[in-house]
């Protein structure tokens, strides 16, 4: 499904989508300024990236520790999504440092999401605390599907 997010369009499946934009919501009146780096990537984008580090001359192990191969990234399901927060250098550990961070550690996993590549993760990726993964949640689901049968 496309979604519009601060005048970008993405692709997320159909119910990460609609758990991204009710975690943003609550983010937001919350104060915290939630927004979408980036979503679902072709395995053909993946490649590009992959090409793109490797004709700047960076080693394949460098490489993979912060890319997964063509193939293998969660950005290829549709349901992985990376964040970011104002006044943050995109893609960077600094993220961990600041309320928007916080608030996804205390919140995320009420709408589905976990952090897919935590310190020390057993996959050898490096940590990436912009990475969230939506692994579902029976309890958003349920409470999404009683509004949606709720007259309007």
């Amino acid at each position: 499904m496309e979604l519009e997010d601060e005048g970008r369009t993405f692709l997320l499946q159909p119910n990460t989508a609609e758990s991204w934009k009710a975690m943003k919501a609550k983010a937001a009146s919350d104060g915290i300024h939630l927004y979408m780096v980036s979503a679902f990537r072709s395995i053909e984008r993946q490649s590009q990236i992959i090409e793109n580090k490797k004709a700047k001359g960076i080693p394949d192990d460098e490489i993979y520790a912060v890319s997964a191969p063509p193939g293998r990234s969660e950005h290829h399901t549709g349901r992985a999504i990376d964040l970011n927060t104002v006044d943050c250098p995109v893609l960077e550990e600094e993220f961990e440092d600041t309320p928007a961070f916080e608030w996804l550690r205390e919140n995320a996993a009420s709408f589905g999401f976990t952090l897919s590549y935590p310190r020390n993760n057993p996959y050898g990726i490096a940590y990436e605390p912009w990475h969230w993964k939506f692994r579902g949640n029976q309890a958003f689901e349920t409470a999404r599907q009683s509004t949606e049968s709720e007259p309007r």
